[in-house]
């Protein structure tokens, strides 16, 4: 099995589509969220779990809480006070990259028992412009280790089905932002379909059945293909295995 990333900016219907996708394709598929909104996953680690229960008992319920790993905060005027802003922001990617590595543990899992895992967004297409994009001089120390850790290290999907539309349809649909963000955002996912490999591009204009429909289509075929593939190979070990077999001969 293998697995499937989607991506794309809001309003390309990620979750919509990933959610409908067992239905449509009648395998077994598995979804797990691979982004920073901590409400949107249903899956978490222990400790990652722990720390949200505790964040929404202090602070309240926010439906847009997220990782605070994109929060930038002025560094202290002290030096007491920058060797604790150090620390936390230590603390805070450590808590994340454990987070990132146990999602991909269960992906992992799940591949095993032979599912199709498709990720709803995917952290190296969500970090890419603000961490490995930019040049080193205009990242903070945490940047660029979460950077290099997912451009070198992290694994990447084994597909990534970019659903793209144009920005003002995405806009009528999820209104935050600007257009003009969006279209910043859109030139930066452009630059990950480059780097990912097996990238196919699904125009996310069209209702969600009908998306849905094409991405099952894409996935299917990949599942197809593979499914070739391994048929041969083990057609190919069986006559090896004979051909030893018979040169042997009776004993």
């Amino acid at each position: 099995m293998f697995t499937v990333a989607l991506i794309g900016l809001d309003g390309a219907g990620k979750t919509t589509v990933s959610n409908k996708l067992e239905a449509e394709l009648a395998l077994p598929v598995k979804s797990i969220y691979m982004g920073v909104n901590l409400h949107s996953s249903d899956t978490m680690s222990p400790h990652m779990r722990l720390i949200f229960l505790l964040r929404r008992w202090m602070q309240g319920v926010d439906g847009s809480a997220t990782s605070d790993l994109k929060t930038y905060r002025p560094p202290p005027a002290t030096l007491i006070g920058r060797c604790a802003a150090a620390v936390r922001s230590g603390l805070r990617l450590t808590n994340w990259l454990a987070e990132e590595w146990y999602r991909q543990a269960v992906a992992a899992y799940y591949t095993r028992r032979g599912n199709v895992v498709v990720f709803d967004r995917h952290f190296f297409a969500d970090f890419y412009e603000a961490e490995v994009e930019r040049g080193d001089e205009q990242h903070r120390l945490s940047q660029r280790i979460h950077g290099f850790v997912l451009q070198h290290v992290y694994p990447k999907p084994d597909v990534t089905i970019w659903l793209d539309a144009p920005v003002e349809v995405l806009y009528a649909r999820k209104p935050e932002g600007s257009i003009a963000q969006l279209r910043k955002k859109q030139v930066g996912y452009r630059a990950v379909a480059e780097l990912l490999p097996e990238v196919v591009l699904v125009n996310a204009a069209f209702p969600p059945d009908q998306v849905t429909k094409e991405v099952a289509t894409v996935i299917r075929t990949v599942y197809d293909q593979r499914a070739l593939r391994a048929a041969s190979r083990r057609r190919l070990r069986g006559r090896a295995k004979w051909g030893r077999l018979s040169r042997r001969g009776p004993r």
